[in-house]
């Protein structure tokens, strides 16, 4: 067994996360500790990421751990990883899934449908934001940056009426009872790897895949490379307002379901829906770059 070092952001969430992988490996008999650190992307919170360089920001510094060999694997919310990793860098361990979907979170409206015309709704995901509208074109969606407590907390003081957040952080930090509503994914379509946690490591350090072999849950890993798909051939990044989430349909089935939207058209989205045989990643990423060719063909209706 080895001993392993877990680079992580510090925000509440991503250090729940690096504890439950660390719990995960200490159970194989490995030692393991974290080394914490802040990114790019929790310090600058007055400008949406899009405008800043996307989620990518999330990850770089920990990269760099990895690299100088200051840390040996880096754990991420996998929404927040690029579609292509930097050269030298590989995607070992996909963990089984917690739940995928958004929450819709108020003090005092319990559902979407309660909120006066109007209201202003919380969120910095342009995502969010073409699907939120083509429900509700009246409402004000204002951007809402910083980790999970931070988004409560201005939720709190009132300066939202609601704000829409991920289920999965929610739910790992204890938090369920905040939530008022799950949108299912027919309301609004979740993010490419939302809900799922990545392993990352270098690619030279075979025996770290290895070791993390045992923390793979394959069903997961082929439905967020189905989503991931779908998001590299439309050039996804925090700058598209882009859906992609497979749900597994046994047998090997898998069916992939996304959207893409204009943030300066209220409403205008495109949509599509396919399943196939994905029993493998090559398969499933095949799967969601036919999703994508889907959807650029049916592009000309956000013109």
């Amino acid at each position: 067994m080895s001993h392993i070092v877990i680079a992580t952001r510090e925000s509440r969430l991503a250090l729940w996360q690096a504890e439950h992988v660390r719990a995960l490996l200490q159970a194989l008999g490995h030692t393991v500790e974290l080394l914490g650190m802040t990114t790019r992307g929790d310090q600058i919170l007055d400008r949406t990421l899009s405008k800043v360089g996307g989620k990518g920001l999330f990850v770089k510094e920990l990269e760099t751990a990895l690299e100088e060999g200051r840390a040996d694997i880096a754990v991420h919310s996998l929404k927040d990883v690029p579609m292509e990793l930097p050269a030298g860098f590989e995607l070992a361990a996909v963990l089984e899934r917690e739940d995928a979907r958004d929450a819709f979170v108020s003090p005092r409206h319990a559902r979407l449908e309660d909120l006066p015309e109007g209201a202003v709704v919380g969120t910095s995901s342009l995502r969010r934001t073409v699907l939120l509208l083509a429900l509700r074109p009246d409402l004000r969606i204002e951007p809402l940056r910083g980790n999970l407590d931070t988004r409560l907390r201005k939720l709190d003081e009132g300066q939202y009426a609601a704000i829409v957040l991920a289920a999965a952080g929610l739910l790992r930090l204890d938090l369920a009872a905040r939530i008022r509503t799950i949108f299912e994914p027919e309301q609004m379509l979740p993010a490419a790897g939302q809900g799922a946690l990545g392993i990352e490591i270098r690619a030279d350090r075979p025996e770290l895949r290895a070791a993390l072999a045992p923390l793979v849950h394959g069903t997961t890993w082929r439905r967020v490379a189905a989503e991931r798909a779908v998001s590299r051939a439309m050039g996804g990044s925090c700058s598209m307002p882009l859906a992609a989430f497979a749900q597994d349909l046994g047998d090997g089935r898998l069916q992939v379901r996304a959207a893409w939207g204009d943030v300066g058209q209220a409403g205008a989205l495109v949509r599509t829906e396919l399943s196939g045989i994905a029993d493998g990643l090559d398969a499933a990423e095949a799967l969601g770059t036919e999703a994508a060719r889907r959807l650029q063909a049916g592009g000309a209706r956000l013109g």
